[in-house]
């Protein structure tokens, strides 16, 4: 898994968690609907971090949180 697959399933399982949908993030966290479109959808492998700042503070975490999970443990090199 890449960091891009590993940010979009993080989001979705935070989503699931809040059982709140993509449109309900987006309008908690300022991020637009057409980016959060474009990060599950796999579009946007490269999120900046300034865009997941956005989303832990909607949903009233830190970025600590955001990436303490077993998705971010193993990821593929980026540089090859």
């Amino acid at each position: 898994m890449n960091i891009g697959q590993a940010v979009k399933e993080r989001i979705l399982e935070l989503c699931r968690e809040r059982e709140i949908s993509i449109n309900k993030l987006s309008s908690m966290s300022g991020v637009t609907q057409s980016t959060l479109n474009n990060i599950i959808s796999g579009r946007n492998n490269s999120t900046t971090i300034s865009t997941v700042k956005k989303l832990c503070d909607g949903l009233g975490i830190t970025i600590e949180d955001f990436f303490d999970s077993e998705l971010f443990w193993n990821l593929e090199q980026e540089i090859k």
